[in-house]
């Protein structure tokens, strides 16, 4: 296997504040721009384009605010060819430690003649007069032929060949409007490499690929082979109208490829996912549930099938381990297409061990079950077993339950267990009343499981209705799911508890420094 050392870096330009920003819907404050700009440092991508500094006011106090705060990597600011946009972007890039303006202008013959109306030769002149002007105050100018895909390639030649000249460091080929086919668009890359030597030496060479055709991560992979080493995405994949390419799509293929692809990058792999969520929740644009590598049935798997294989070999069907990306691990959906092997395993982790016998009856009544329900969850699974085929030992049951709170005073709970004909009564307060009775709970048992989920919901209606309260503990790394039912939550809360534990059985609590 190849090493980095071996391989070419591929530069990843992060446009999620400027070109992301520009999906409709996606406006971000000030505020959340530089929230997500700290989360983009730890992801660890080496540009990011911060905005568009003369569109408002709001853009440049944005820009002036990631600059002061973000200091890894080189801060964008995107600008027309006209010296005010540039003026504009040195205010708002003044504070940046390492900065770079980004100028553009379109080249293709459409937007030549009926979005700018100027010729060819004035193209060439506003570029070069205006990459120059740039000069006097950026070192690290980037230059995007805008429209470069459907650009004639002579004429791209001598735009590319100019700004190169003028002085620009990056050399930016967008495919504007996603039109092109990987094959084609990496034969473009090649073509200018071919006549630019420099380009992806000297001179970096970056592409800017849109989604029209959902061609955008297949374009950006095409011109890496071809020798492009700079990308411009965006997380998520956001962008306007069909978005622009996906950066996590792009990022591991790199990675998951780089037996083919010989390139690499410097993404902390383990950020994606809090990324991906910290945009899509600040964006308020919802990830399609079947996206690529962050979406939510990513790593999700229903068919019996793929089960037994993730089962015995996760790599029968997952190329890429969901931890490396900051996810917990894969997730088993239980639904009609299960089969016998994850229904077993997911019973296990949940702290049933069922006799054959038994295991088949609960199969039979959950397949039933999930030709009712599209999906079937841990509850319903323990409603199974619990209710018809197995029942959890009362090993320690709720005697008498006290809670006093007080506007002011920390509450405080008064627990009374049995076991075995014996009884024990702790007094704790905690941060609210629940967590006083679990504290309670835990002086009695002599355990302290974690807590790692609780939720409530009533479970009938009208004044009387019962509260349920579904929660799970982890004791000694294993994950135990508890529920209790009652008209008072707090004694739901602490049914639900001792139901958990209950659950775990002697051999656990055996092991109990408890009194009883």
């Amino acid at each position: 296997m190849t090493t980095s050392k071996s391989r070419k870096k591929v530069y990843i330009f992060d446009t999620t504040l400027r070109d992301g920003e520009q999906c409709p819907g996606a406006t971000l404050t000030p505020e959340e721009k530089l929230e997500i700009a700290k989360q983009l440092e730890r992801l660890n991508v080496d540009i990011i384009e911060a905005g568009f500094p003369v569109a408002s006011p709001g853009e440049v106090e944005a820009i002036q605010m990631i600059s002061k705060e973000v200091k890894r990597p080189v801060i964008c600011g995107l600008s027309r060819m006209a010296q005010r946009d540039i003026d504009i972007a040195r205010e708002a890039l003044k504070f940046a430690s390492k900065k770079r303006l980004h100028v553009f202008l379109a080249t293709s013959k459409i937007h030549r003649e009926y979005k700018l109306k100027k010729g060819k030769r004035e193209i060439l002149k506003l570029s070069v007069q205006n990459i120059k002007y740039g000069k006097k105050f950026f070192d690290d100018i980037e230059f995007s032929p805008e429209d470069s895909a459907r650009t004639e390639r002579n004429f791209l030649t001598d735009v590319v060949r100019a700004g190169i000249d003028a002085g620009a460091t990056t050399v930016n080929i967008p495919d504007t409007v996603g039109y092109t086919m990987p094959d084609e668009f990496g034969q473009l890359i090649a073509f200018l490499v071919k006549k630019n030597p420099e380009l992806g030496k000297t001179v970096n060479l970056s592409v800017h690929c849109h989604n029209d055709l959902g061609l955008a991560v297949a374009n950006s992979l095409a011109a890496i082979k071809h020798g492009a080493n700079q990308v411009e995405c965006t997380v998520n994949g956001i962008g306007e109208r069909a978005g622009n390419a996906s950066l996590e799509e792009i990022v591991m293929a790199i990675d998951t490829r780089r037996d083919l692809m010989g390139v690499y990058t410097d993404i902390r792999l383990k950020e994606i996912t809090k990324s991906s969520r910290l945009v899509s929740h600040l964006t308020g644009l919802v990830v399609q549930p079947n996206k690529a590598i962050v979406g939510r049935n990513a790593f999700a798997h229903e068919s019996g099938i793929h089960q037994d294989g993730i089962l015995k070999k996760r790599q029968t069907y997952e190329i890429i381990d969901p931890q490396r990306i900051g996810l917990a691990g894969s997730e088993m959906v239980m639904g009609k297409h299960s089969g016998r092997h994850a229904f077993r395993e997911r019973l296990a982790k949940l702290g049933y061990e069922l006799k054959a016998g038994e295991l088949e009856q609960a199969f039979e009544r959950f397949k039933k079950l999930s030709d009712q329900k599209k999906y079937v969850f841990d509850k319903d699974l323990e409603a199974i077993v619990e209710d018809t085929i197995s029942k959890v030992p009362e090993i320690w049951r709720l005697e008498h339950l006290k809670i006093t709170s007080e506007t002011g005073l920390a509450p405080r709970a008064t627990v009374r267990l049995s076991r075995e004909g014996k009884t024990d009564e702790a007094t704790s307060e905690g941060d609210g009343p629940v967590d006083a009775c679990y504290k309670a709970i835990e002086k009695i048992t002599g355990l302290s499981p974690k807590l790692v989920g609780y939720a409530i919901q009533s479970v009938t209606s009208g004044k009387d209705a019962l509260g349920e309260v579904n929660l799970k503990l982890e004791i000694e790394g294993r994950d135990v799911s508890g529920r209790g039912t009652s008209t008072d939550v707090l004694e739901a809360s602490v049914k639900a508890y001792l139901f958990a534990l209950n659950k775990v059985g002697a051999k656990v609590l055996g092991k109990s420094s408890s009194p009883i």
